[in-house]
């Protein structure tokens, strides 16, 4: 594996890596925030143990930075059927979650006004920074909405590619729907641990895959990989 020399090998090899570590670091960031055990208000919760709050800030960004290469690496799997829908997906999910990236800046902004004013003054003033327009709609929407709906229709496209039984998108789906019914704490892990399950599995079955299987995916119209056969740059270099 992740033999540079080998694109093949060397791409499945870091999608497949990638989708198991994304969703590995949210689960994680989750058991360390200190708002997931500790008072709701991170302003407060943050405090605690600036530590664990940093740390858990800098997972999840590496996480929602991983997510959208994991995600736009899938849609190899969707070159002959779930092409639209993938790249639709791909799109959306990768807009979102890099824009879901930036926002973990605002733990580090929590955490300051937490230290410097009493808890109601400073998510008042934390509130004042997030909700200005210009965050709103630059970060706050396109996560919101792209960044889930995305990584849902990139896992129909795959079930419509034969990649995966329909079970896929429905949990992913169930997945994603957990943080807007649910308050962030304990109950977050049937969300970070459903994500990994979906993810997961997927990385895995990547990473055992064989070469072969991997250029399957390639519709027949594609050149050939195999040794001897003729492809646009080999017509090249005995005709040149």
């Amino acid at each position: 594996m992740f033999r540079l020399s080998d694109a093949t090998d060397f791409r499945r090899s870091v999608i497949g890596t990638t989708l198991i570590v994304s969703p590995l670091f949210q689960l994680v960031a989750n058991a360390v925030d200190p708002g997931t055990w500790g008072d709701e208000r991170e302003v407060v919760s943050y405090g605690v143990n600036p530590g664990l709050a940093q740390l858990q800030s800098a997972l999840y960004h590496w996480s929602w930075v991983l997510l959208p290469f994991a995600a736009l690496g899938l849609l190899h799997l969707t070159r002959r059927r779930g092409v639209v829908l993938g790249h639709i997906g791909g799109a959306f999910a990768a807009l979102g979650f890099v824009n879901l990236s930036a926002l973990l800046l605002g733990d580090a902004v929590q955490w300051w006004f937490g230290r410097h004013y009493p808890p109601d003054q400073a998510e008042k003033l934390f509130d004042e920074v997030f909700d200005l327009p210009g965050v709103v709609f630059s970060f706050h929407i396109p996560w919101l909405f792209l960044g889930p709906i995305g990584l849902i229709l990139v896992m129909i496209a795959l079930a419509r590619a034969g990649f995966v039984r329909w079970w896929i998108p429905v949990v992913e789906a169930a997945v994603w729907i957990l943080p807007y019914v649910l308050d962030y704490g304990p109950l977050s892990f049937l969300w970070s641990g459903g994500n990994l399950l979906v993810l997961g599995y997927l990385g895995m079955r990547l990473l055992r895959m064989s070469d072969s299987e991997w250029n399957s995916y390639y519709p027949s119209s594609y050149p050939s990989t195999e040794p001897g056969a003729t492809t646009p740059d080999s017509y090249a270099n005995t005709t040149a």
